[in-house]
């Protein structure tokens, strides 16, 4: 059977030069194939199609369509939810008339994009594209395409459904801030999207920075509704951090104030995150006189000041940690006293039948609704129809979706904190603040400093029994790790402190000593427990005798028997420390040893020194002082603290704020490229990006063809759609015709790169 579209391509422009009508060319073709000679042609006109004719080489049917009956059953096919008919529908009429009517598209769009289904919406979002290549993007209307690319975000797409957003803005269509805000937060919701999500609000937030539009104009109203506003910022800013882009986050935050941005109390909470992730202390500091002045709840307190926490650990300010551990124990203390008080009077009053601690219940309970667990409920909310779409012209439904989902990014970021907790609304150290403060003391060799810290907290803090206290866990732990001096210097800051201890510390330092035959320390831990006035086990002089029978040194072993026997020490098998390591070993109860251990064993040492010279590049960057920057990464260097992705992603950024400065970033990639190489550095989505955009912008394809290929073999998102509208605004018409005759191999080299990356791009 011939094809329709075939018969259009041969017959129907020789209809046309010979007047015939294009919807009704049977005249033409019987006279045709008259003159042909192919036999007799059969034509029914009765239902505007013609059934078969003739020919020497048999019977050919063709078969054509009456381009009304088609809407029409096309339309059918929508209302009744039938795609695949619709769909078949849609490509007959493409085959004989090309689009159909504007109102039927949007129809189809719409029904398509209601399916939810993802066959149904690629087919949705290849129409658009379609539409587009061909220029009959007036056929798309803006509440359609809306529609179209909540539905592409919602159902986890958000590649198309950023594309869709970016077409509507081409084309003058500007939508509502609060219909693009929730398409955002759908997309803010897997990685890939919340980059977009970001990219979007830099693109859209243009248009906008320093008063380019003009408030007082009628006919700008439709822009200044498309307008960021704070609740789209903050769905973005929360994606970024729960996906680790804190950098492109940071970015969102430097042009708010350029659009006029105000803040809420999420978006300061949201701003702590990002600082604190950056290495921002100085802005976190700032940043604590709003905090302070602010309504924040005690979930929104909380997280500011783990934060700042995090943030004096990073920069290896113990001082300022340990100060802040300290005093949120004095509040505390204070706050059990004061408590205490208000219950005694209370009962002694005896009026009301509800209790303190029934209220302290109730008071704890509305804490724990409030700590954004509820937050992290799944998406319950039903589709919206595109009927109750299309009714809703200020999209609140969509912005109550929007604030739904922002509620739950913000309770997984509140999940994410671990140094500080609340209790009856007061702030209060975890025992993974204690546990970080220690492994930070113990690695800088502040063994006194970490005693003093411990004593301090101990006192501030409910008392526990003497076995039981911090310090006496963090001697064990040091013991445990085989770091004798520090548990022994611990020890001694105890007892010059004037903090009294059980034998049981003493026991496991002695059996440690003799473990590594070490003589001079026993003696000298002996003479400090006769001292304190603690009695040594027997197992404790079991050791000492069989180290003295070891060293041959038996009237010191005879001696040691001796006084064990005066001493009528019971022979029983102490094994507490042992059971204790042991128990930390087989993972069971994490107290505080088993956390210390842990985070001893497992985690990285941190060089504090590279967030102190990264803060200083950042800042030199900023100013644009890429001299200074420069300097200081040669001293960052030279002082051998290694360079990170953060401290490269400052100086591109500089290097790009500039502008013009290719040469240097090119001289930068080649070094980073060395560094990478030779030491555990890693490039991430961010350096690269900013690396690749650099590139592209300079029209050094060479360089970028580089970027693009190990980003793809990292397997990092590449906003492809971002860099096909850069290489058409810098470098639309480069290489374009036919190559010269003669080119050098580098003019060879630089065409072909040239070539590749626009293929890559997808223009040709």
């Amino acid at each position: 059977m011939l094809s329709i579209r075939k018969l259009n391509e041969n017959i129907i422009p020789i209809c046309r030069s010979r007047g015939y009508s294009r919807s009704r060319p049977f005249l033409f073709i019987s006279s045709y194939l008259t003159k042909l000679n192919m036999g007799n042609a059969v034509l029914d006109y009765r239902d505007g199609s013609i059934r078969s004719f003739l020919s020497m080489g048999g019977t050919v049917l063709v078969q054509a369509r009456d381009p009304a009956k088609l809407c029409e059953e096309l339309e059918t096919a929508i209302d009744g939810h039938r795609y695949t008919d619709v769909w078949k529908l849609f490509e007959q009429h493409m085959d004989m008339e090309g689009f159909p009517r504007k109102s039927i598209v949007n129809m189809l769009l719409a029904s398509f994009s209601e399916s939810l289904d993802v066959q149904w919406l690629e087919k949705a979002y290849g129409l658009v594209e379609r539409a587009f290549a061909e220029s009959k993007q007036n056929l798309l209307e803006k509440e359609t395409m809306i529609y179209l690319s909540f539905c592409l975000a919602s159902s986890g797409m958000p590649v198309p459904a950023s594309t869709v957003l970016r077409k509507l803005v081409e084309m003058g269509e500007f939508p509502p801030v609060s219909a693009w805000s929730a398409i955002l937060a759908h997309m803010s919701q897997t990685a890939s999207g919340a980059y977009l999500a970001a990219e979007l609000i830099l693109e859209i937030g243009y248009l906008f920075q320093d008063g380019r539009v003009d408030s007082r104009k009628k006919s700008n109203r439709p822009l200044l509704a498309m307008k960021p506003n704070t609740m789209a910022f903050n769905v973005s800013l929360a994606g970024c951090l729960l996906f680790g882009t804190a950098r492109k986050a940071e970015q969102l935050l430097d042009m708010m104030p350029r659009v006029g941005v105000k803040t809420d109390a999420n978006l300061l909470i949201i701003m702590a995150h990002i600082y604190e992730k950056n290495g921002r202390r100085e802005d976190l500091r700032k940043l604590k006189r709003h905090i302070d002045e602010a309504h924040l709840s005690d979930v929104q307190f909380r997280q500011f000041y783990n934060c700042l926490l995090t943030c004096h650990l990073k920069f290896g300010d113990l001082d300022s940690a340990s100060h802040m551990v300290l005093e949120m124990l004095r509040k505390a203390k204070e706050a059990r006293n004061s408590l205490s008080a208000a219950t005694f009077v209370f009962e002694a009053v005896g009026s009301g039948n509800t209790s303190t601690r029934e209220l302290v219940s109730e008071q704890s309970l509305r804490l724990k609704k409030s700590d954004g667990l509820e937050n992290a409920r799944p998406n319950t909310s039903l589709p919206v129809s595109y009927e109750e779409f299309s009714r809703d012209r200020n999209f609140l439904k969509l912005e109550a979706e929007a604030k739904e989902i922002l509620d739950r990014l913000l309770g997984r970021l509140q999940m994410q904190v671990e140094l500080i907790t609340t209790e009856r609304g007061i702030l209060q150290p975890t025992e993974r603040i204690y546990v970080k403060l220690v492994k930070a003391f113990l690695e800088a060799g502040k063994t006194k400093e970490l005693a003093e810290f411990l004593i301090k907290a101990e006192k501030e803090d409910s008392p526990v029994s003497t076995d039981d206290s911090a310090l006496v866990h963090v001697i064990n732990s040091c013991i445990s790790l085989g770091w004798l001096d520090q548990a022994h210097d611990l020890l001694d800051e105890m007892r010059l402190a004037g903090v009294r201890t059980g034998s049981s510390v003493y026991s496991s330092l002695l059996k440690a000593y003799c473990k590594a035959n070490r003589a001079g320390e026993i003696t000298s831990l002996l003479r400090d427990a006769r001292k304190a006035g603690v009695q040594l086990d027997s197992s404790c002089y079991e050791a000492l005798i069989q180290s003295r029978v070891l060293r041959k040194d038996n009237e010191g072993a005879l001696h040691l028997f001796k006084e064990m026997k005066g001493a009528k020490i019971p022979r029983s098998d102490h094994r507490e420390f042992e059971m204790l390591v042991k128990g930390c070993a087989e993972g069971g109860e994490a107290g505080l040893m088993a956390k210390l251990l842990h985070e001893i064993k497992e985690e990285q040492r941190v060089d504090c020194g590279v967030h102190d010279w990264n803060y200083v590049i950042h800042f030199f960057s900023r100013k644009r002082l890429m001299q200074d920057a420069e300097k200081a990464l040669k001293k960052m260097r030279s002082l051998g603290h290694a360079p990170n992705a953060q401290t490269f992603h400052s100086m591109v950024t500089g290097y790009a704020a500039l502008g013009g400065k290719y040469v240097e970033v090119t001289e930068l990639w080649g070094e980073m490229k060395s560094f990478s190489s030779s030491s555990s550095m890693k490039f991430d989505q961010e350096l690269l990006d900013a690396v690749l955009y650099t590139f592209v912008r300079g029209g050094f394809f060479v360089r970028a063809n580089e970027v693009v290929e190990m980003m793809e073999k990292g397997n990092m998102f590449i906003d492809k759609y971002k860099y096909r509208t850069l290489f058409l605004k810098y470098h639309k018409t480069l290489f374009k015709g036919k190559p010269p005759k003669v080119q050098t191999e580098a003019q060879l080299r630089r065409r072909e790169a040239a070539l590749t990356f626009k293929k890559w791009v997808g223009l040709f």
